[in-house]
C-alpha cells in the first residue's frame, strides 16, 4: 500500500480497512482533527482541477496537516525542461506524501519509481483516477449497501474518461455486476479496456442511448464529454449535448436508482435533475473528501524509504503506441518488451520504433 496508482493496488482487506476508516471519519470527524499534525502533502497538479485539488487540500487541512505544491506547471521548473524524475526526487525530499495529476498517461507510475514517499495518482491523462473511484465506491457502498448484484450504466465519454476506466478496474472484484456501456461510436470504451472486461469475465453490452437501458439500471454513472481531450473544436462540437439525462427521463428509472457523476458536468445532466433524491453526485464529491482523508491518514504512517534504482531508456526497436504515454516525453523511463505487449505505464500496445 505504498503508492496508489490504481485503486486495485489495495488488497481486498486493505480496501475493507480503508472503508471502515472512511465510515469512522464521516460519523465522527472531530476525532481526526490532529491526525496528520506535522505532516506535509506535496500537491503537484500539471492539469487544471477544482474538485480533486481542493478535495485533497481540504482533506489534509481537516487532518491538521499542511499542503505545498503548484496548480500551474508554467510557474515551475517543468516549464524550463525539468524532468518528472527530478521534480519527484526534489518534492519527496520535502513532503511526506505526494499527490499528482499529469496529462501524460503513466506519469503516476513513473513518479512512484523515483519517490521516497507515497505517491497518489490524482489522474494521469485519460488512463486512471483511483481516488475518484474511491469516492464512487464509498457512495455506492454507503447508499446501496453493496456493489454486488448490480446493473450499472456508464454513459458519455468512455474512451478518454479515466474515471470510468478506474471504476471498471475496481468493480472486477464484485459479483454479478452487469455493465451497460452507453456512448457514441467516437467515444466507446478503448480496446484495451474491452479486453480487460472480456479477460475478467465481466458481462457487458454496448448501447447507443440511455433510453434503451434506463429502466434496468441500479446505478447510472454519467460523464461529460471532455473538451480538452479532443484535437479540434469541431470534433468536440459534433458530440456536445449527446446523451443528456433529464427529469423527464428519470421518470422511467427505478425509484432507488443512484445517479453518480465525477463532475464537472456540462449539459449531460440537466439542472432539473438536481432536486431528485436519486441524484447523489454532490454527496459523492463530499464522500470523496472523506475518502481522501482516510487515504492520507493511512499513508502518512508509512516510513520514508529511499527510491530504488531503475535502468534508463527503452529496449531498442520498441516504443509505446500511445502518443500521450509518459515514455514518449520522458525518454529515460525504462521500457522493455516486444511488439504487441502492453505498455506497463499506460496499457497501450507496444509497437516498432520507426
Amino acid at each position: 500500500m505504498r503508492h496508489i496508482i490504481d485503486l486495485c493496488d489495495l488488497t481486498e482487506k486493505e480496501f475493507s480497512d480503508l472503508y471502515k476508516l472512511v465510515s469512522n471519519i464521516i460519523d465522527r470527524p472531530e476525532g481526526y482533527v490532529d491526525a496528520c499534525r506535522g505532516k506535509v502533502l506535496g500537491s503537484l497538479f500539471y492539469e487544471p482541477s477544482t474538485r480533486t485539488n481542493l478535495s485533497f487540500s481540504t482533506a489534509m487541512m481537516r487532518l491538521g496537516g499542511s499542503v505545498v505544491g503548484f496548480s500551474d506547471p508554467n510557474a515551475t521548473s517543468a516549464s524550463k525542461g525539468e524532468t518528472l524524475k527530478d521534480t519527484i526526487n526534489m518534492v519527496s525530499s520535502y513532503a511526506d506524501m505526494i499527490v499528482m495529476r499529469n496529462p501524460r498517461e503513466g506519469a503516476a507510475k513513473v513518479a512512484s519509481m523515483y519517490s521516497s514517499v507515497p505517491v497518489i495518482n490524482a489522474g494521469d491523462g485519460g488512463h486512471l483516477h483511483p481516488t475518484q473511484t474511491l469516492a464512487d465506491m464509498i457512495t455506492i457502498l454507503r447508499m446501496r449497501g453493496s456493489a454486488d448484484d448490480m446493473k450499472i450504466g456508464l454513459c458519455g465519454d468512455l474512451k478518454y474518461g479515466r474515471t470510468v476506466h478506474s471504476l471498471l478496474h475496481f468493480l472486477q472484484r464484485y459479483h454479478n455486476v452487469q455493465f451497460y456501456l452507453i456512448a457514441p461510436d467516437a467515444l466507446k470504451l478503448p480496446d484495451y479496456m474491452v479486453k480487460f472486461l472480456k479477460d475478467n469475465n465481466m458481462p457487458f453490452c454496448e448501447v447507443d442511448s440511455i433510453d434503451e437501458v434506463l429502466p434496468e439500471l441500479d446505478v447510472l454513472y454519467m460523464t461529460r464529454i471532455q473538451r480538452e481531450r479532443f484535437v479540434t473544436a469541431e470534433e468536440y462540437a459534433n458530440l456536445e449535448g449527446n446523451y443528456q439525462l433529464t427529469a423527464e427521463k428519470m421518470k422511467r428509472a427505478k425509484k432507488d436508482m443512484l445517479v453518480l457523476h465525477p463532475l464537472p458536468r456540462v449539459d449531460e445532466i440537466a439542472q432539473d435533475v438536481d432536486d431528485d433524491p436519486r441524484a447523489v453526485y454532490f454527496r459523492q464529491a463530499r464522500f470523496g473528501m472523506f475518502g481522501r482523508m482516510a487515504l492520507l491518514l493511512t499513508l502518512s504512517k508509512l516510513p520514508f524509504e529511499r527510491a530504488g534504482h531503475h535502468e534508463i531508456g527503452a529496449d531498442p526497436g520498441i516504443r509505446c503506441s500511445n502518443h500521450k504515454c509518459i515514455t514518449r516525453s520522458e525518454l529515460y523511463v525504462p521500457l522493455h518488451g516486444k511488439v504487441g505487449d502492453r505498455c506497463p505505464y499506460c496499457d497501450a500496445a507496444l509497437e516498432m520504433q520507426l
